[in-house]
């Protein structure tokens, strides 16, 4: 299956416990099935988090047609997905008020090995 792929960063507080915490509120099962389901209806395939001191990389596979805009434009509008917002900023160097599309960067592709 094709898809799109964009890779994402983010910071969290310099904090052993907020980092800690942060990993806690990611844990398999502990994600609210809202915010799972709102990726899906947007058209994310999948997503991996990955944590190297206190910075995020986020891969997201999405459809080939995603529009990445249009899609966090909907996807701020889904159930509970503002309420997740504010929550998890606590852990971000971020404003509780603001969208995931407002704090994940979308990082430049700049190389890709020759198969």
């Amino acid at each position: 299956m094709k898809s799109k792929r964009y890779c994402k960063t983010l910071q969290l507080e310099n904090d052993p416990q907020s980092m800690e915490a942060y990993r806690k509120v990611h844990a398999p099962g502990a994600v609210w099935p809202e915010i799972t389901q709102g990726m899906r209806e947007v058209g994310i395939i999948d997503m991996e988090i990955y944590l190297h001191e206190n910075t995020l990389f986020m891969i997201m596979e999405t459809v080939v047609d995603f529009d990445h805009e249009t899609a966090m434009t909907e996807l701020a509008s889904k159930p509970r997905q503002t309420e997740w917002e504010a929550y998890v900023s606590q852990f971000q160097k971020a404003s509780g008020s603001a969208s995931a599309d407002d704090k994940w960067n979308v990082m430049e592709k700049i190389y890709k090995m020759d198969l």
